[in-house]
């Protein structure tokens, strides 16, 4: 993208709704200053036994899991709930034209084990089945290659000293903030994904609230806690924290609702994740 063009590299420029969502970026122009969290419970059976059900049909190459098949309840969300897939970055809002999820993981369940950071752009024309094979794949493959080329590149900066460091750092934030970073620090980079979502449950651990951060473009963050039965159904924990300048309460309220819509009827994620999906909330 040239200097005076007023779309970015990772996303277009969109106009606002409303005079709320206008002024909303020079009132609160700071990400951390409109975030939002709320913590809710999901009911998870009817996903779970959707899972059950594969893994024991022996027809998967890779094992699916439940991280898995809520990712892609979200990743329909995701194609059918526009304003999701938004950041501000300069007081301007920017739609993505991809959709990428990223998540930490670890090499082994110790201190000292290394975190991969992966992210997984979504293909509209991928099922939760075509999803799962590829995250667990991108998974397998990090912890067989070590390092990835994100990993090398934040290398570079560890090794510089203070003083160029802080330099560095504030230029890289400038050209952050107008859309001008080159790809090798974006791409790969957890902060620059639509969501980014933390499997708390994978180390036996309740759900909480994880800050946005200035930095990059990611406006929501999904953590998940610990599976557990309440009154013989399985249900987990999932806390969102997001930037409430992209849409309002409603809007994200009713993204929940269809993802809640979805995992109660899993059969959905047969078909392609960008699909359709009808959904109206009773009155």
């Amino acid at each position: 993208m040239g200097l005076f063009n007023k779309n970015r590299r990772d996303g277009r420029l969109v106009k606002p709704e409303g005079a709320i969502a206008v002024l909303f970026p020079y009132i609160f122009p700071r990400r951390t200053d409109a975030e939002v969290s709320t913590t809710i419970e999901f009911d998870l059976e009817e996903l779970c036994k959707y899972v059950d059900r594969y893994n024991k049909s022996g027809k998967l190459e890779y094992k699916m899991t439940y991280f898995h098949a809520i990712m892609a309840c979200f990743g329909v969300v995701f194609f059918n709930r526009k304003k999701l897939n938004r950041f501000i970055q300069n007081k301007r809002v920017y739609e993505r034209d991809s959709i990428i999820f990223s998540f930490i993981a670890k090499d082994k369940m110790s201190d000292d084990a290394d975190e991969k950071i992966i992210c997984l752009e979504l293909d509209p024309n991928d099922n939760a089945l075509d999803m799962s094979r590829k995250m667990a794949i991108d998974v397998f493959q990090s912890k067989q290659e070590g390092k990835n080329d994100f990993d090398d590149t934040l290398s570079i900066f560890t090794k510089m000293p203070s003083w160029m460091l802080s330099l560095v750092v504030s230029f890289v934030k400038f050209l952050d903030k107008h859309g001008w970073n080159p790809k090798a620090l974006t791409e790969g980079d957890t902060n620059y994904s639509t969501v980014i979502f933390s499997n708390l449950g994978s180390i036996h651990s309740n759900s909480c609230y994880h800050h946005l951060n200035e930095y990059g473009t990611n406006s929501i963050v999904i953590t998940i806690g610990t599976i557990k039965e309440v009154k013989g159904r399985r249900i987990v924990d999932l806390t969102f924290t997001l930037d409430e300048r992209i849409a309002d309460g409603f809007y994200f309220a009713k993204s929940v609702n269809m993802a809640q819509e979805v995992a109660n009827h899993p059969e959905v994620l047969d078909e392609k994740l960008s699909q359709v999906f009808p959904f109206e909330e009773d009155e």
